[in-house]
């Protein structure tokens, strides 16, 4: 067992672990933070999506071991100090980017990347940097959508699907 230190969601955390504890297990058997989601295990899917140092990771291919010391985000760190959703997570409610939901996590953790990374995507490069995401039941344009209108874009002129 190993002792690891980190700051998940702006909270300091000290537990003690295996060294094959994956981030996906200490998250959500650790830190009971179920949001990040468990969908392949083979960093396919991309529903495990976190903020490492600022930094898209899949959680299911990192061991906890390794965020020792570093600053982590999760889906559950991403709402406004007041409860309320975020910019992000309003338009995926506001433009039906989820369905089951599942994927919801994943999506929101890789948009806000992107939109960090790319304040003002098109839609080419949203729908390139969601190449490491599956959702299995929108079909991806009402989630690209939701996207480009977070980045503060026009999307009236794009019917929903």
């Amino acid at each position: 067992m190993a002792e690891v230190t980190m700051t998940v969601n702006g909270k300091s955390v000290t537990k003690s672990v295996k060294g094959n504890t994956l981030m996906t297990e200490f998250l959500r058997d650790e830190l009971r933070l179920t949001g990040t989601h468990v969908g392949c295990d083979t960093s396919q899917c991309g529903a495990c999506n976190i903020h490492v140092n600022g930094n898209l990771v899949k959680a299911c291919t990192m061991f906890a071991g390794e965020a020792d010391g570093a600053e982590v985000s999760t889906i559950e760190g991403q709402a406004n100090a007041d409860g309320s959703l975020n910019v992000i997570q309003q338009a995926f409610q506001d433009h039906h980017g989820l369905q089951c939901g599942f994927c919801t996590p994943g999506m929101v953790m890789a948009a806000a990347s992107l939109l960090k990374q790319n304040p003002k995507p098109t839609e080419a490069e949203v729908r390139d940097y969601l190449e490491g995401n599956i959702c299995r039941c929108t079909g991806y344009h009402n989630i690209v959508k939701a996207i480009l209108a977070a980045s503060g874009q026009d999307v009236s002129g794009i019917a929903a699907e």
